[in-house]
C-alpha cells in the first residue's frame, strides 16, 4: 500500500507543481495541511542565504502537490510508514521521498529521522543515484524550525555519507546562524570539513559570519585560515565573506590584517564596503582619508531620485578618533550634514553584514518573434527574400 501510493504521488508531483504556479487558486486544498504553515514559512527570516539556495518556495509547492495527490488514500501515510518501521520492513527510495514531502510537524519529523537512519543503514554501501535526500530533509527542518534536529542529524557519526552535499550543511548552518546558535554552527562546519565535503562560496560566507558573531580568538583564527586557504587553492572568495573577516579583524583590534583583507576586495563600491572603509581608515588613524570618503558621499552630483550612499551608526567612530585633533571641526560638520541629508541610518554595521542577499534575478521571458504574416499567412522570411 505504501509503495503504490508513493509511486503514484511522485510520478505526478512535477505536473501538479507546474499547475500550482500557473493557477495559485488551486492551492485551496491546503486544508489537509496545518493552518498557517505557508504563511509562517514566508515570514521566516534568513540572514546569509538567498532564496536561490534555500529554494523554500519551490519546496512548498512540491509539498502541496504531494499532499493533494495522497488525499483520500486509505489510512494515513505517515502512520502506515511508522508501522512499516516497527515491522523492520525494507524502505524503498520513492517511499522515503514521499514521506519527506508529507511531514508537517515535529512528530512527523521524528518518524522521518528514524526512516533516514534505517534507509542509510540498509543502503550504506550503495549509490543513491542523482537524487539527494539531504537537502530535502534540512529544508523540512528549516520550514518547521527544527534547527537542532538538523544539526544533530548531520553531526551524527552513524549518518556519515548520507549528507554528502554542501547544500545540506549550508542550510543547516544558516538555520543555526539565524537562531544565534553560533557554537553549534561551527560544530556543523567542523563536521563538514571532517567528512571531506568541499566548501563553496556560501560555506565561506556562512563560516566567516559565524566566526564574526562568536568574536573569539579561536573563531578569528578559523576565519582567517579559511580565507587564506580559499585564496591558496585559487577559490573565489565572496565579497561578503571578506567583509565579515574585515569586521572581525577590527573587533580583534588587528588593524594590519583588517587593511590587508580589505585590500583584497575587488569591488568596493557597495554600501557595506564603503562603511567598512571609513571605519578601517578611522581606526588606523587615517582621519583625512576617512573625511574624503564622507565628503565624496555629500557631493550633490547625482539627481535627487538617485539613492545616496548611507552610513551606519558606527560613523561616530570617526568623531571619537578626531576628538581633540585638528580635524575635529571638519568631521563634526560632515557628519552633521550627513545626518541632515538622512545619510546616517539607524542601522548598525552588524545589521548591514547580517542581511539576506537578494539572489540572482530571473531573466525576463523573451517574446518569440512572429514568423508568418498575419495577412497572407506566408513565411515572413520567404517574403523578404523575394523582395
Amino acid at each position: 500500500m505504501v509503495q503504490s501510493v508513493g509511486t503514484m504521488a511522485l510520478a505526478w508531483v512535477g505536473k501538479c507543481c507546474r499547475s500550482l504556479v500557473r493557477h495559485p487558486s488551486k492551492a485551496a486544498f491546503c486544508g489537509v495541511l496545518q493552518p498557517g504553515w505557508i504563511e509562517g514559512c514566508i515570514g521566516a527570516k534568513r540572514h546569509l542565504l538567498s532564496e536561490d539556495v534555500i529554494k523554500l518556495q519551490d519546496f512548498q509547492q512540491r509539498k502541496l502537490a504531494v499532499a493533494h495527490l495522497v488525499t483520500g488514500s486509505k489510512g494515513n501515510y505517515i502512520e502506515l510508514f511508522s508501522q512499516k518501521l516497527q515491522r523492520n520492513e525494507l524502505i524503498l527510495r520513492d517511499e522515503l521521498k514521499l514521506l519527506l514531502h508529507l511531514c508537517q510537524s515535529a512528530d512527523d519529523m521524528a518518524i522521518a529521522r528514524d526512516a533516514i537512519h534505517r534507509y542509510h543503514a540498509e543502503n550504506r554501501n550503495l549509490v543513491y543515484g542523482e537524487f539527494k535526500f539531504g537537502p530535502l530533509f534540512v529544508r523540512l527542518c528549516y520550514e518547521l524550525g527544527l534547527e537542532s534536529l538538523a544539526a544533530a542529524t548531520l553531526t551524527d557519526k552513524n549518518m556519515r555519507g548520507f549528507f554528502n552535499d554542501a547544500t545540506s550543511f549550508n542550510i543547516t548552518i544558516d538555520m543555526l546562524f539565524t537562531k544565534g546558535s553560533y557554537e553549534n554552527a561551527l560544530e556543523v562546519l567542523s563536521t563538514m570539513r571532517a567528512q571531506g565535503i568541499p566548501f563553496n562560496k556560501d560555506t565561506l560566507t556562512l563560516a566567516a559570519g559565524t566566526c564574526f558573531k562568536l568574536n573569539t580568538a579561536e573563531s578569528y583564527t578559523i576565519c582567517t585560515s579559511l580565507i587564506e586557504e580559499g585564496q591558496t587553492k585559487g577559490q573565489s572568495v565572496p565579497r561578503h565573506a571578506y567583509c565579515f573577516a574585515v569586521a572581525l579583524a577590527l573587533r580583534q583590534n588587528d588593524m594590519e590584517n583588517a587593511q590587508s583583507l580589505y585590500s583584497r576586495i575587488m569591488t568596493t563600491d557597495s554600501r557595506l564596503c564603503q562603511n567598512l572603509k571609513v571605519i578601517v581608515l578611522a581606526m588606523s588613524g587615517a582621519v583625512t582619508d576617512a573625511v574624503s570618503v564622507l565628503s565624496a558621499a555629500l557631493l550633490p552630483k547625482s539627481p535627487s531620485f538617485v539613492k545616496k550612499l548611507e552610513f551606519s551608526q558606527e560613523v561616530d567612530v570617526l568623531r571619537l578618533r578626531s576628538e581633540g585633533g585638528p580635524h575635529m571641526m571638519t568631521v563634526e560638520q560632515i557628519v552633521t550634514h550627513l545626518q541632515r541629508a538622512d545619510q546616517v541610518t539607524q542601522q548598525t554595521l552588524d545589521g548591514m553584514l547580517c542581511r539576506t542577499p537578494t539572489g540572482k534575478r530571473k531573466p525576463a521571458l523573451m517574446i518569440e518573434a512572429r514568423k508568418t504574416s498575419r495577412r497572407t499567412l506566408k513565411s515572413l522570411q520567404s517574403t523578404l527574400l523575394s523582395e
